[in-house]
């Protein structure tokens, strides 16, 4: 008699919710990183070499040289996440290696903290709170800390998926009117639905829009997309929200713009080089920062988790993966 088949080897490279890991363990034969903290080249080259798939989140940079491991085992990254511009997807088709992601299972969670950035920062909350805070609140008074409303304004939004569309029902919710710039128009009845208006490009956005909100994927295509020249066209009035990857912003031409009062104010939640954050906006007043905490709901990270499980149990039983990327 034989034995039963040995169950697939999957390295998991961060700590996930309770559910998930219990429904992964019951599975597969798993290991966690029980310390939680990202991994570096050399310790994702092992698990390439040591697993049959490996689980990746945004802070694991799995470029060519270390998909080119010797010896790899690994035939799937199942990344925990959306975005996977910290693969190398070419890489991993040339070498055979299935991805997925988790498109969706975040959306309502993106959205919603979006419309928290441009709340804080149209009423200069982090301001007020920093106050309390420090002791320094001296009470009520007509001229304290007045910010803007976001009923009557422009909400401009830099590409127009899934995200994007949810902050802008929310925002319709709060009174605003709804442009936005995309490769390509949406469907005219979701436009219709959200009442919302194409525009001919990022520039023409940027100078109507009284808050600027991105959703654009990273990666070389969208490095620096917000430049100088580009923050340049703004509003002195207005307020830019990045929910979306740090690279697509110029740090430093945003902190200068900050600077020189080009543009009202900030509200991000993701960051060029992070977990470091430019001494700049670190400095501002006008600048709310959040530290990556677009999908943190227990809601979101559980249907990610068991998305990435989907996508897993589909590959090791010969099915089609749901949301395939290589």
């Amino acid at each position: 008699m034989t034995g039963a088949p040995a169950r697939p080897r999957v390295r998991v490279t961060r700590r996930l919710p309770e559910a998930v890991e219990a429904r992964l363990a019951a599975t597969y034969d798993v290991v966690f990183n029980v310390e939680d903290r990202a991994l570096d080249a050399d310790e994702l080259r092992a698990a390439l070499t040591d697993f049959d798939a490996v689980v990746p989140t945004i802070t694991d940079r799995l470029d060519a040289a270390v998909i080119a491991t010797e010896g790899r085992r690994a035939r799937m990254l199942a990344n925990y996440g959306a975005g996977v511009d910290h693969i190398d997807l070419a890489a991993a088709r040339a070498a055979g290696i299935a991805v997925s992601n988790t498109p969706g299972a975040l959306t309502e969670a993106t959205a919603e903290l979006a419309i928290l950035l441009m709340l804080m920062a149209a009423r200069r909350a982090g301001e007020g709170e920093r106050e309390v805070r420090a002791g320094t609140w001296t009470g009520w008074r007509p001229t304290h800390l007045v910010g803007q409303s976001l009923a009557g304004r422009t909400l401009g939004l830099i590409g127009f998926g899934r995200i994007a569309q949810r902050t802008a029902a929310r925002a319709r919710g709060l009174g605003m009117e709804i442009r936005y710039f995309s490769r390509s128009a949406a469907a005219p009845e979701i436009e219709a639905s959200l009442a919302a208006t194409r525009v001919a490009s990022a520039e023409a956005l940027f100078e109507t829009a009284d808050v600027i909100s991105l959703h654009i994927p990273g990666g070389a295509d969208t490095h620096h997309f917000v430049g100088a020249a580009l923050l340049a066209r703004a509003k002195p009035t207005a307020i830019l929200v990045n929910t979306a990857r740090g690279s697509v912003i110029d740090e430093a031409a945003l902190v200068a713009a900050l600077a020189d009062g080009r543009i009202a104010a900030v509200g991000l939640d993701v960051y060029e080089r992070e977990p470091a954050i430019s001494p700049g906006l670190i400095d501002s007043p006008r600048a709310v920062l959040l530290p990556h905490l677009g999908s943190a709901t227990l809601e979101a990270r559980t249907a990610m988790g068991m998305q990435v499980i989907d996508n897993l149990d589909a590959f090791f039983g010969g099915g089609q993966m749901p949301d395939r990327v290589a």
